[in-house]
């Protein structure tokens, strides 16, 4: 073979290398390409109005992190009934466009005993949940499965002027009849018009102040085990009569059958009264530079029967995920970052709502703005759930509807719970 033969047969042989290695390229970028040109996945969420500006900067702070994901917050109104009514319609309709659900800590049973929501205890190690407040974590629970990660608590208290009680040589009260003395003693000297406030309209709330009125009298409202309801028993009604007393004896104004959270927290902001029964967001508010008790509040876990203990309503919210999403492993990286202590602690920094891990209400820089968070833990842990059952938005309307006719006489305690038992065992299909 002459030179010129070799050095064609060689041109050639690199001319089809060349060819081959580019086909092999061609096909690896062919594969590759989709990764290349991927879109971020996107997550979508329901939130009340007023949280958004907070959940607006974590979730820019969560995208930076997590280049792959997107989250799409959807504004909602704030009344809790309207955002779960909303969430209700979508997962009812089919084709919810919810990846995320923020929820109420009383719609885990709802939403998990309708099917949807993800379980999350495979996800979710059990030495990670040790670190949460127990409250709050069962709170997420239902028939033994865990579907809701808990990122802000809520539990009612009792605050105090304990300005006017060291004047008047008084100590915090411990029980009911003490709270009935102290509130009855100060409005005599005229230093208050009212001595007791709390949650008195036919609405959610009332439910959540009447069972840690009724948890401090050693009742229950209905065992979510075995469904027995013990609203007829006599602790239910001996704290039904409890409330009527405190605006039989004027203690409470007779317009506390119309109040809510906010017309409590003004009217003893304003100073009229020395006790009020209310949630921790009105700390921050009371200790407002323009607020008339600013330093002159304390708090503490509410009053009891003598031999009972004290109890606090566990409210709070917290991060499910839906079963109908196509992002399950995005949607949990979502909920490990906003319920991490860095998004809590920024949380609670931003918009003054209480974390839930235990570690940070000894925080110091948590404590340095709140000074109250060591007081609050000792409130959080004498929480007590509402029923966590399947029905509880009708428990709830039967129990507030007869709770309004004995607050307005239209009906005795004794009278008015007996009927609130009866109808609540019909609606759980059980007998007395």
């Amino acid at each position: 073979m002459g030179k010129r033969q070799k050095h064609s047969l060689k041109q050639r042989l690199l001319q089809s290398l060349g060819l081959f290695v580019a086909i092999l390229l061609s096909i690896k970028l062919l594969f590759a390409l989709p990764g290349l040109t991927q879109q971020p996945v996107t997550l979508t969420f329901l939130i009340g109005a007023s949280e958004v500006p907070t959940w607006k900067e974590l979730i820019k702070q969560f995208e930076a992190k997590n280049s792959d994901i997107r989250i799409n917050l959807i504004e909602g109104p704030n009344a809790t009934n309207l955002l779960e009514d909303l969430y209700t319609s979508a997962f009812l309709l089919g084709g919810s466009p919810y990846d995320l659900v923020y929820m109420d800590i009383v719609w885990v049973p709802k939403f998990a005993a309708a099917g949807w929501l993800m379980e999350l205890s495979q996800l979710f190690p059990k030495e990670e949940q040790a670190k949460f407040l127990r409250g709050d974590l069962e709170g997420g629970r239902y028939r033994g499965g865990l579907y809701r990660v808990p990122v802000h608590t809520d539990a009612g208290m009792l605050y105090y002027r304990k300005d006017l009680l060291e004047q008047a040589g008084f100590k915090p009260p411990d029980t009911f009849a003490e709270l009935m003395q102290i509130s009855q003693a100060l409005q005599k000297q005229g230093v208050v018009r009212r001595g007791f406030l709390w949650q008195g309209r036919q609405y959610e709330g009332t439910s959540a102040m009447f069972v840690e009125i009724l948890k401090g009298y050693g009742g229950f409202w209905i065992n979510p085990d075995t469904l027995e309801v013990g609203l007829d028993r006599p602790e239910a009604i001996q704290a039904v009569q409890f409330l009527v007393n405190t605006i039989r004896d004027g203690v409470s104004a007779p317009g506390v059958v119309t109040y809510q959270e906010e017309e409590t927290r003004r009217i003893f902001q304003s100073g009229e009264a020395v006790f009020l029964r209310n949630w921790p967001y009105v700390w921050y508010l009371a200790n407002k530079e323009d607020s008339p008790v600013r330093g002159k509040v304390g708090l503490k876990p509410m009053v009891h029967a003598p031999g009972q203990s004290s109890a606090a309503c566990q409210g709070g919210w917290g991060w499910g995920i839906a079963k109908t999403t196509k992002h399950p492993e995005q949607a949990w990286r979502a909920v490990q970052f906003f319920s991490s202590s860095d998004a809590q602690r920024q949380f609670t920094l931003m918009a003054g709502g209480l974390p839930t891990r235990r570690e940070l209400f000894k925080d110091p820089q948590l404590v340095q703005k709140y000074s109250f968070l060591p007081t609050m833990l000792e409130v959080l842990d004498k929480a007590v759930l509402r029923p966590p059952i399947a029905q509880y938005d009708q428990a709830s309307d039967i129990l507030q509807r007869y709770l309004t006719a004995a607050f307005t006489s239209q009906l005795t305690p004794e009278r008015a719970m007996k009927a609130a038992a009866d109808e609540t065992r019909r609606l759980l299909g059980t007998k007395g």
